[in-house]
């Protein structure tokens, strides 16, 4: 297992700062040069940093723009336009150093007021950014002067460092943000090490070296072409062909195809990703909890890890925590229990069961291979499940965060609060289940001010408790991050939180093809 010993705290005081910001291609010498293909499975339809919300768009953003901090691949939180920060003593106001002779990439100079006017956008609710509720209890935001700004807390928060590496948390310019903010749907100015050559959402996205990066080191690469390949076969054929030298993600299935292929590197770390049956708690049935608990019952979970990660995963609770993040403490396990089952669904009033219709999106497979699989299991008593999947965009548009019974899938967050900020708190980002249990809300907002390990770890295991007995969702298994790389290809690891690629510390090496 990973080590994931993260000490959010801590981060970004001396002992972090103590040594240089190093990157893990850095054991080597990296070559300079080259134009990098890297294929993704679902179209980039989001360009604007503050709105992305799956993979390939945080993959681009990641390339044009920068954060505060950053996140390594041990999950360890470093500088990026920040070079420290520290915290009062209550951690409810935290001081940010930030990098000095920083520009965009229209030229204009990156100071404190950037980070404040890109801040009070994410907040704004007319903006609608995912990293409204995922970057801290922000309660005002003050340029001390350019290169300080201070962050003032509605209350403690002792993982503020951590989420100024949210992925839709990244640097605009402050014209922009108190400007015209939407053109960034269709244009890039960031301070990333790559600029925005060309963006075809369904295609094909191209990027080229800032030389006028903050680090003259990096980017190894001069260039970055993002291929869209909605076919996941044609994908990985395009990996063994050489055609492209990185896939971002790919399914089981093609990570055994491409296994063993001569100069292919297949990629695996353990992580928190998910995928879950969200109940709308809100609409009936599934407001009743005996519902929600009874098809949670019909789960054979040893029998999920083996159909719907093919054995590259590990059981799941019921809860989007496992072991991969800190502060874990894993609940009792819930077991298949048919008599269980069928004896609450005659107390909720469903001595027969019931007919209902599962959406799942065709992005990724393994969607509809959850829906199928728990569709199977829910006949045991007396559960007729409908299985409809539909395009991935259609899904978005239509039942993201609207519908009552669909799966979803989720990459694992930096932290415990990320992610029950993120999807299962009254107040979360994608508050898709409208759970709203008030007393879960209340350990999660205690155990996010609180430093003592031991007592974060407790609220987090009561928290735990609460969700595995109201079930909002069905969580049966944690994924593996799986990847691919051309043996040409330096510097490149999974990452677990699947969402972060440091591409500016990848690098050619000379057998890699040479292209125009």
């Amino acid at each position: 297992m990973l080590e994931m010993k993260r000490r959010f705290f801590l981060a970004g005081t001396a002992a972090i700062l103590a040594t240089p910001s190093m990157g893990f291609a850095q054991a080597a010498a990296p070559a300079k040069g080259g134009t990098l293909k890297i294929s993704v499975d679902q179209a980039v339809s989001v360009i604007h940093p503050l709105l992305t919300r799956v993979n390939p768009e945080y993959l681009v953003t990641e390339l044009l723009y920068s954060n505060l901090t950053r996140l390594k691949v041990d999950m360890s939180v470093e500088p990026d336009l920040a070079e420290s920060w520290t915290p009062n003593e209550a951690l409810t106001e935290w001081t940010f150093k930030l990098r000095t002779g920083v520009t965009f990439h229209d030229g204009s100079p990156f100071t404190a007021k950037d980070v404040v006017a890109t801040f009070k956008a994410i907040l704004d609710p007319a903006t609608a950014s995912p990293g409204r509720n995922n970057v801290g209890p922000i309660a005002d935001i003050v340029a001390v002067d350019d290169a300080t700004v201070m962050f003032k807390l509605t209350g403690a928060y002792a993982d503020l460092p951590v989420s100024m590496a949210y992925t839709s948390a990244r640097i605009i310019p402050a014209s922009i943000a108190t400007g015209d903010l939407k053109s960034l749907s269709t244009k890039a100015v960031g301070t990333g090490p790559f600029k925005l050559v060309s963006y075809e959402p369904d295609r094909l996205i191209v990027v080229e070296r800032n030389e006028k990066y903050y680090d003259p080191a990096r980017p190894y690469l001069d260039r970055v072409e993002v291929q869209v390949f909605p076919d996941i076969s044609a994908e990985g054929s395009a990996m063994m062909s050489g055609d492209v030298d990185i896939v971002s993600t790919i399914q089981p299935t093609e990570y055994l195809r491409l296994d063993g292929s001569d100069g292919v590197d297949v990629l695996r770390t353990p992580s928190g990703q998910f995928c879950n049956i969200n109940f709308g708690c809100d609409t009936a049935p599934f407001n009743d909890p005996r519902v929600r608990r009874a098809i949670a019952l019909t789960v054979d979970r040893e029998a999920m890890v083996g159909f719907v990660t093919e054995g590259f995963g590990t059981q799941g609770n019921d809860t989007p925590l496992n072991g991969s993040y800190q502060f874990f403490k894993g609940v009792k396990q819930r077991e298949q229990n048919i008599e269980e089952a069928k004896k609450l669904l005659a107390e909720a009033g469903f001595p027969n069961g019931f007919e209902a219709t599962l959406v799942a999106s065709d992005r990724p497979a393994v969607r509809t291979q959850l829906a199928v699989a728990l569709k199977e299991m829910a006949k045991e008593v007396g559960i007729t499940i409908n299985v409809q999947t539909m395009p991935h965009a259609t899904y978005l548009e239509q039942v993201w965060k609207k519908g009552s019974f669909y799966v979803g899938f989720y990459n694992m967050q930096p932290t415990p609060d990320g992610i029950f900020k993120l999807l299962y708190t009254s107040d979360a980002s994608w508050n898709e289940t409208r759970w709203n249990n008030k007393a879960f809300d209340a350990l999660v907002n205690e155990a996010r001010g609180t430093i003592d390990t031991d007592k974060r770890t407790e609220l987090y295991t009561k928290a735990q408790e609460i969700m595995n007995e109201e079930v909002p969702s069905i969580i049966p298994s944690f994924f593996d991050v799986l990847s691919a790389k051309r043996s040409w290809v330096s510097g490149y690891e999974a990452h677990p939180r699947a969402s972060v690629f440091r591409l500016d510390y990848v690098s050619l090496t000379a057998d890699a093809p040479k292209r125009g």
